[in-house]
């Protein structure tokens, strides 16, 4: 039996978040001055919408409201997607970080930053950016390699429709 209320209200809301097509990724409860924020953090294969975003906060609204599982004192809910520069911690967030750009912290020591190209059960293969006009190179990396992941924010990326473009030019 959970015993945290993280754990309570993960297993009260999963499977509420589940039928809406998501996947719940976390759930912190805070205390902002004399409030208490409820944060859920939700995400998809595809992503998730601002529709789907509404649709699921008004179902964990009505489902909390029912149980009382926030207690009767106020409090706020916040639900939301990871965000850019999300952390890599189950193996599908990095099968959805396929073509992006990933900070790895190794176990090993070091840090490598590289694009993941693919992603299999026993690790991930990677682009790991050319330095002063040299090629990228390929390398393989075991997820017991990697101590931590993050997503890295590109902002000027070209995609690959400017790439292929530039390339017939």
């Amino acid at each position: 039996m959970s015993t945290t209320q993280s754990e309570r209200l993960r297993e009260l809301l999963e499977p509420l978040v589940s039928s809406q097509g998501l996947d719940l990724e976390e759930i912190a409860v805070d205390s902002v001055g004399r409030k208490r924020v409820l944060r859920v953090v939700v995400d998809s294969d595809t992503g998730a919408d601002l529709d789907q975003i509404a649709d699921v906060s008004r179902a964990l609204s009505a489902k909390l409201d029912e149980t009382n599982a926030m207690g009767e004192a106020a409090y706020d809910l916040e639900v939301g997607t990871p965000g850019a520069e999300r952390e890599l911690t189950e193996h599908r967030h990095y099968v959805r970080a396929v073509d992006r750009l990933v900070k790895f912290q190794l176990g090993e020591g070091g840090e490598l930053v590289a694009r993941i190209m693919t992603v299999d059960d026993e690790g991930v293969d990677l682009e790991v950016p050319g330095v002063k006009g040299r090629k990228a190179t390929s390398r393989r990396l075991a997820f017991g390699d990697i101590a931590k992941a993050r997503v890295q924010v590109e902002f000027n990326r070209k995609d690959k429709k400017d790439m292929k473009e530039e390339e017939e030019a």
